[in-house]
């Protein structure tokens, strides 16, 4: 088999299965799908339709009941630094700088302080935090420590992040920012995304590639490839385009929601729970 360039995902019929007994459900039913290196792809769905579980199976922390889960040709068998993980709430370290939490992965290979903490550097200035390297996370509004987050997955030189909707506690504004924050980001340290978003708005605005989730058991029922050149600006949400690929989703996700007017469609994000209150 010829060698992969890093960060191809590969997915193929898997089947997930959670619970015991009477209370055993199936979260994921023979999803497949192919990522290619470098790619931003968004699986967008509603809640409980196995979009965290499809990414808790690429980050090795679900084992899959049946199917495929490769990274690179090699089978995921089990968390990795090289599949990095940014959740909707930060983890980082409360007791230590933000720094220190961002060189934490070079300190576990044993790599000397003076050289992580430089590399840690370059990070938190690429991320728009240059100045706070010292201060704690509880010092930084949420927006920031999501960077931090990001700079501390980065910094391990990941093949795949994996994003389980790292934006989606952030105030509206915040939000947008952090958005193009991470496409800035992605253009300047090419990696392969996965980003999990109930958000059709985030969804349309970031991703080369959108995977429309059904309600569980999670199956992908179409893919739409986002043909937006970049770099994108935040102007584009308000494009006929755009609105119309947001009519689109809402129609795969609710089929209610074709007869809800283009100018109840706001510009500034819909998730579907609003969609739904709106139906």
């Amino acid at each position: 088999m010829a060698t992969r360039q890093p960060g191809a995902v590969a997915i193929d019929r898997l089947t997930i299965e959670l619970g015991a007994g009477r209370r055993r459900f199936a979260a994921l039913q023979e999803v497949s799908l192919d990522i290619a290196p470098g790619e931003f792809v968004c699986v967008l769905g509603p809640s409980g339709c196995g979009k965290s579980t499809l990414l808790g199976a690429l980050a090795g922390h679900l084992a899959s009941g049946a199917g495929q889960v490769r990274v690179d040709g090699a089978a995921v068998s089990g968390p990795h630094p090289e599949r990095g993980l940014v959740f909707q709430h930060h983890t980082l370290f409360p007791w230590q700088r933000v720094i220190d939490n961002v060189a934490f992965g070079l300190k576990m290979k044993g790599i000397p302080r003076a050289q992580r903490h430089e590399k840690a550097r370059e990070l938190l200035e690429l991320v728009g935090l240059a100045g706070f390297e010292h201060s704690y996370p509880a010092q930084l509004s949420g927006g920031m420590q999501q960077r931090v987050e990001i700079a501390r997955v980065l910094i391990n030189h990941p093949r795949l992040m994996l994003m389980d909707e790292p934006f989606g506690a952030l105030d509206a504004q915040t939000r947008l920012k952090m958005q193009e924050l991470l496409l800035d980001v992605w253009s300047r340290i090419p990696t392969t995304i996965l980003f999990i978003t109930h958000d059709i708005d985030e969804a349309l605005f970031l991703a080369d590639r959108i995977l429309v989730m059904s309600p569980r058991p999670g199956r992908i029922i179409e893919e739409l490839r986002i043909d937006f050149p970049r770099p994108r600006e935040a102007g584009l949400v308000t494009s006929p385009r755009f609105i119309e690929l947001k009519r689109h989703c809402l129609a795969l996700l609710h089929p209610q929601a074709k007869a809800i007017p283009l100018e109840r469609l706001s510009p500034l994000g819909a998730t579907l729970s609003e969609v739904q209150f709106a139906i």
